[in-house]
């Protein structure tokens, strides 16, 4: 997997080497930070981290889709797919090295944010557990939203199209699941709800880590890294 690794290594450090990445950094830890700033450390208000990661959950949902959208639909436009299709790497490396620079980027993003929970350890006497669960729920979410992101980038060579592709995908399966599960009866709605990701962040909010949680997104995040291989082998026969 040595070509899956130098993919990936590019991958992340071209993020760093353009405007827009450090945008995306400056502009969540600035409204991350003001939600913290406010929320967690007013007087009166009680230790914890919930409102930034409850902010964090949604903002990621629209981070996601921006990181991921140049990952593979940047390459089919400037053609330097072709060089990189060319090259000794398998689909499969091709697809993991995009998806780990990409997810390598997202925790550079959160990095920083660690000096909130630094912060408020040393302020006050907070529960640890809601907090490690926090980001472990932050980052599992985060991976799933870059799966689906890369797929997307991998069909269409329009960053615009990969865009909005994964935000109506995940707009989509949030209100569709929510919707179809009132509409239909046991045991139908329970794998309907399943699909709900919010309802899985519950848990990690109450600083439960639950190991059927951690499976669903870490078995769906390798799903749609699979399915955007198989595209890109399509694509090298075609």
């Amino acid at each position: 997997m040595s070509g899956a690794w130098a993919i990936a290594r590019r991958e992340t450090a071209s993020f760093l080497a353009t405007p827009i990445g450090w945008i995306v950094i400056a502009l969540y830890l600035a409204v991350s930070g003001a939600v913290f700033a406010f929320g967690s450390l007013s007087p009166g208000e009680p230790a914890s981290m919930e409102g930034f990661f409850a902010l964090s959950r949604w903002l990621i949902m629209f981070i996601a889709p921006a990181i991921s959208m140049r990952l593979l639909a940047e390459e089919f436009h400037s053609g330097s797919i072709e060089p990189l299709m060319t090259a000794p790497v398998s689909d499969w490396e091709v697809a993991i090295g995009k998806y780990v620079g990409a997810v390598g980027f997202m925790l550079l993003m959160l990095a920083p944010t660690l000096t909130f929970a630094v912060a408020l350890f040393t302020l006050a006497s907070p529960d640890p557990g809601p907090i490690l669960a926090g980001y472990i729920g932050l980052i599992l979410l985060g991976m799933l939203y870059l799966s689906i992101g890369l797929l997307a980038s991998a069909v269409t060579s329009s960053q615009i199209v990969a865009f909005l592709g994964t935000m109506f995908f995940l707009l989509l399966v949030r209100l569709g699941a929510l919707k179809g599960a009132e509409f239909v009866s046991e045991p139908y709605d329970r794998a309907l709800y399943a699909l709900l990701v919010d309802l899985r962040m519950l848990d990690f909010a109450r600083g439960v880590i639950d190991t059927a949680h951690v499976v669903f997104f870490v078995a769906a995040s390798m799903w749609f890294v699979a399915l955007t291989a198989l595209s890109l082998e399509i694509r090298r026969w075609r």
